[in-house]
């Protein structure tokens, strides 16, 4: 008897919870048709990260460290680590990752230099 009453509660509070899980508004997802062979082509992030940032003159102006993708928006942009030697006095900036060309499995940053890149203002990760 004694076994019973909690297993009756624990049984009465699963087929309780089936309703409370079916209510709300539904929710519908709006998938898009991608050719998976054509994306296959594109840059994955895990190797565009840590790739240099080179401009015209073929000069190492930065690294891209990081790529961040804005909340509201989903515009995509690319955190570059300029300066610094071994970690050290390195400042973080942002670009838009539209403003950078692959160029030759290369990241080209046309009209950039590495004073311009540490012209810009620094950039501080939230958490």
């Amino acid at each position: 008897m004694t076994r019973t009453i909690p297993l009756l509660l624990a049984a009465a509070l699963v087929l309780g919870a089936g309703p409370a899980f079916a209510q709300g508004a539904p929710q519908t997802i709006s998938l898009l048709k991608i050719d998976p062979a054509s994306l296959a082509t594109g840059y994955r992030t895990s190797k565009v990260v840590g790739s240099s940032v080179l401009n015209e003159a073929d000069e190492t102006i930065g690294t891209i460290d990081d790529l961040i993708v804005t909340p509201g928006e989903k515009v995509p942009f690319a955190v570059l680590s300029v300066g610094g030697f071994l970690g050290m006095g390195t400042k973080y900036v942002v670009v838009p990752y539209s403003a950078l060309e692959v160029s030759d499995k290369r990241m080209l940053l046309r009209g950039a230099t590495k004073d311009s890149l540490k012209g810009l203002p620094e950039f501080k990760y939230s958490h």
